[in-house]
């Protein structure tokens, strides 16, 4: 499993960069992973954070890369599926991937995820969010995955190559790559199916028989990434630390709520990273 990590962060926006820099000012060791783009880089023009003016938020959002990039900050392609506290430290599953960490700061952006009927009450009972974790349970399976993410096609292949009987759902064409073995069909799930385990899925035009159903998505919903996190609506409860109210779990940015501003992100981010680089020296001190 490797070298624990001082400071997990999971998001590399504003408020991941901030957290990610100020860490490494106080001499902690940094993973940080990200596996999509955030809203600010897709802003057209911001006028509103200090010293910037006049700037798209892609040429904004290039600078603090630069900046972080700088300071031996390395964005690592992964999403976090699961986090699991172990007393004094967390388990973080990045795409099948166990990585030990002393903190973790959550720092996702606005969750935009909506839960289907049935897939929290069915959740490790045959949805699942990883495929590389979870696929070797299903061999000689049936599993539906659901296009909801760039790389879906590239799991659902994976899934066929072990010996998973694979139908893939997606809204858009199918993707040219996509393994000839494996079945498409255009629509979305409306619902997921079953008592204890999954059974079938209902896409509104028909219900289809399946064992499992993959949600591949760009991002998980913050409660279902680790049990027990207090939320205030769709957003993340946390303290003036950045605390939530699982000890050594921090949250930053538009994750935390209103309002959904660069300059909050930016701060929250230095202020949770100061507060768990804090708590790290003071424990091993």
């Amino acid at each position: 499993m490797g070298e624990i990590v001082d400071i997990i962060i999971i998001g590399a926006g504003p408020a991941g960069l901030s957290a990610a820099v100020n860490a490494l000012v106080r001499g902690k060791r940094v993973r940080i992973f990200s596996n999509r783009d955030n809203n600010l880089s897709k802003a057209e023009r911001v006028d509103n954070h200090l010293g910037f003016y006049h700037m798209t938020g892609k040429e904004l959002m290039d600078k603090f890369k630069e900046h972080a990039e700088a300071m031996g900050v390395k964005i690592e392609d992964g999403k976090a599926v699961n986090i699991l506290p172990l007393g004094d430290s967390f388990m973080v599953n990045v795409n099948g991937q166990i990585i030990e960490s002393k903190k973790v700061i959550l720092a996702m952006g606005i969750s935009k995820v909506k839960e289907l009927p049935g897939e929290g009450r069915l959740l490790g009972n045959g949805v699942s969010y990883c495929s590389t974790c979870d696929g070797m349970l299903y061999r000689g399976k049936d599993a539906v995955v659901w296009d909801q993410s760039h790389d879906a096609w590239e799991e659902a292949n994976f899934l066929q190559s072990i010996g998973v009987n694979v139908t893939f759902i997606s809204n858009k064409p199918r993707h040219e790559n996509l393994s000839d073995n494996v079945k498409y069909i255009k629509g979305r799930i409306e619902e997921i199916i079953g008592e204890n385990t999954v059974e079938a899925v209902n896409t509104g035009e028909e219900i289809i028989k399946t064992d499992a159903v993959f949600m591949l998505r760009d991002a998980v919903a913050p409660d279902t990434l680790i049990e027990g996190l207090e939320l205030d609506g769709s957003f993340i409860s946390v303290n003036k630390y950045m605390e939530t109210n699982i000890p050594g779990l921090y949250a930053a940015g538009d994750i935390t709520g209103k309002p959904l501003q660069l300059s909050k992100a930016v701060s929250e981010g230095l202020i949770a990273a100061q507060h768990a680089a804090l708590q790290i020296d003071k424990k091993e001190s």
